[in-house]
């Protein structure tokens, strides 16, 4: 039965730095969750911390109803699957797999049972006799999976597994990773710097920045619904821009902004009142140049340039404003302008609901910034 796992206002130092700063996360029984975030943010700790490998210096970590903050590594029933594998170049796919068992004093037959069971839930089962040399990364990956999955976990711990194989791999283990920890019914804890990873991959995300977590929910909140700077920009690309709230009326607030007055539907930062700065965030995808739809408020005269024509799509660099304008990142499905060479005027315009408020940060207002 998978359990669930909370960690408890937990805090690690090493020396002077704090690498993870009064964290607090609820993962649910069999959730696929993600910790993402730029190198340093404090998750590969945060999972070494939950594995044992790190003892913490505060706080708690549950496993169920079991308190493990100060349990041996081998006792708190958790598998590993390290970033470089760990496979024993003497021993067989069988061997690798079977060491944990071992170590366990598990029967022969049992040994045996579960050692076919696990490559046959990674799909190795003709490779049982191979050596890890023999092998291609992705099958490696796999057997290091299996040797996660065979003493049944109650949490499968993975730290950035993905990141030494190639791009089609990664693509393939992605789905591959979702479906043996979905079909075995495991909770698991999942550590990567790859958004794209952890979009498609993650029943939630918890993001996070300098040992905090900026913020936890499911990619399309994370993406849809950032809280932060930091959290926009990490997640996907964006355009940010400087604001002043102007004022309210039945939830659509009007903003002074570099582009002249723009409206929005989106949730103001808390405390946030009637003059105050804010920074907006605006997806590139979420500009549109096609035809304006009747008592559309956002709706600007613009200069396409820059563009790059991807077949599907086109990525431009859109010109706003007053010279000397206000240069944007917009994405167009299915374009019906390109600019390769000098300028193309256009109507851009944005829905309400897509102009999102963020608290106001001094560094983010850059034109057509994204991160």
């Amino acid at each position: 039965m998978p359990v669930p796992l909370q960690i408890q206002d937990l805090v690690k130092h090493f020396g002077k730095t704090r690498a993870v700063d009064h964290v607090h996360l609820e993962i649910e029984a069999g959730e696929l969750f993600f910790l993402l975030g730029p190198s340093g943010c404090g998750k590969t700790t945060l999972l070494r911390c939950i594995a044992g490998f790190h003892q913490p210096d505060e706080g708690k970590i549950l496993l169920g109803s079991s308190d493990i903050t100060r349990m041996a590594p081998h006792l708190r029933d958790t598998g590993m699957v390290f970033q470089s594998y760990a496979l024993w170049p003497h021993m067989t796919v069988f061997q690798n797999v079977a060491f944990g068992l071992e170590m366990r004093k598990c029967s022969r037959s049992e040994i045996q049972k579960r050692v076919r069971e696990a490559l046959a839930t990674v799909q190795l089962s003709d490779q049982a006799q191979k050596k890890p040399n023999q092998l291609s990364g992705g099958q490696q990956q796999r057997v290091a999976l299996a040797r996660a999955l065979v003493i049944q976990p109650r949490v499968l711990l993975l730290d950035e597994p993905l990141s030494n194989l190639d791009a089609k791999l990664r693509l393939e283990m992605r789905a591959e990773i979702r479906r043996i920890c979905k079909d075995a019914g495991l909770t698991a804890v999942y550590v990567t710097h790859d958004q794209k990873e952890a979009l498609s991959v993650a029943d939630r995300v918890a993001l996070m920045n300098q040992g905090v977590v900026e913020q936890v929910g499911t990619p399309q909140e994370l993406y849809q619904q950032p809280r932060s700077v930091f959290s926009a920009g990490f997640i996907g690309e964006t355009n940010f821009l400087d604001a002043r709230i102007l004022s309210v009326e039945r939830g659509r607030f009007t903003l002074a902004t570099p582009i002249g007055e723009m409206e929005s539907s989106s949730a103001v930062p808390e405390g946030t009142v009637l003059g105050d700065p804010v920074t907006l965030s605006i997806r590139p995808e979420a500009f549109r140049l096609d035809e304006v739809p009747e008592g559309m408020p956002n709706c600007y005269d613009a200069m396409v340039h820059d563009s790059i024509y991807l077949g599907e799509t086109a990525q431009h660099q859109v010109l706003v404003g007053e010279d000397p304008g206000f240069n944007l990142k917009v994405f167009d499905l299915n374009p019906r302008i390109i600019a390769r060479e000098g300028s193309a005027p256009a109507r851009l315009w944005v829905e309400r609901r897509d102009v999102i408020m963020l608290p106001p940060s001094g560094s983010a207002s850059r034109p057509g910034s994204s991160q």
